[in-house]
């Protein structure tokens, strides 16, 4: 019985995983296929140009260096591919309720702490607020329309300041306006903030800001996208 759990609970293969990624990746760019192709001509060719450039211009001389070729256009192609599907992931994640929460729980490294489930929501238009803490403050990311936001955001900056005096508190809008930020540049304008509390006193803020905080069990999901489901699949 165990084995058989075990056997359904193991993970895809390199190769699977690869498909998955190149079938995500395709999906929303079409043209991919021709340009994997490109990249990996493109590092033939320029492996057989070193072969003959090189001395000795020998027939194995060439064929070594057109295999060489062969590895960097793979490498290149591979590179390719997951900046691609990195984008395809944030395409598909732009303006659907929960994708916040997804890309802080996924994208922000361990010096980051948060979660992909809202402390703030309200439940008739889907308007969330999400809260990161790590070494640059308190981030508080305000998902949904600006104006209807205003009061969650408050709310969260009043419980914070509350038991984390002190403590820079930065507040991020989600969206495509003036002074707002994109889903696609959500983890790395938050990496980008400057250190201002020592390890410390990040722990201690995630300990007194977890206190009195208020779980939030359901983010309601618009049939569509699924933002856990976005996430592009990485071969390993």
């Amino acid at each position: 019985m165990s084995s058989r759990s075990a056997a359904s609970e193991k993970r895809p293969g390199f190769f699977s995983q690869l498909r998955s990624l190149f079938t995500f990746t395709r999906a929303e760019f079409g043209w991919l296929s021709w340009a994997l192709v490109v990249v990996t001509l493109l590092g033939i060719g320029v492996g057989v140009l070193v072969g003959f450039l090189v001395p000795p211009a020998a027939l194995w001389s060439i064929l070594l260096w057109a295999v060489t070729g062969l590895m960097f256009g793979l490498l290149g192609a591979m590179i390719l591919m997951t900046r691609l599907s990195t984008r395809a992931m944030y395409r598909k994640l732009d303006g659907v309720p929960g994708g916040a929460g997804h890309v802080l729980s996924t994208s922000l490294g361990r010096k980051w702490v948060g979660s992909d489930m809202p402390v703030g929501v309200n439940p008739k238009t889907q308007d969330a607020v999400y809260r990161v803490i790590g070494r640059g403050g308190v981030v508080i990311v305000a998902e949904g329309a600006r104006g209807r936001l205003t009061r969650l955001v408050n709310d969260e900056k009043m419980k914070v300041q509350r038991v984390a005096s002190g403590v820079p508190i930065t507040v991020i809008h989600l969206g495509h306006g003036e002074g707002e930020v994109e889903i696609a540049k959500l983890s790395s304008t938050i990496r980008s903030l400057p250190k201002s509390v020592d390890r410390a006193t990040m722990a201690a803020v995630i300990k007194r800001v977890d206190s009195v905080s208020q779980s939030v069990t359901s983010l309601p999901i618009p049939k569509g996208v699924d933002p856990t489901k976005a996430r592009a699949p990485r071969p390993r």
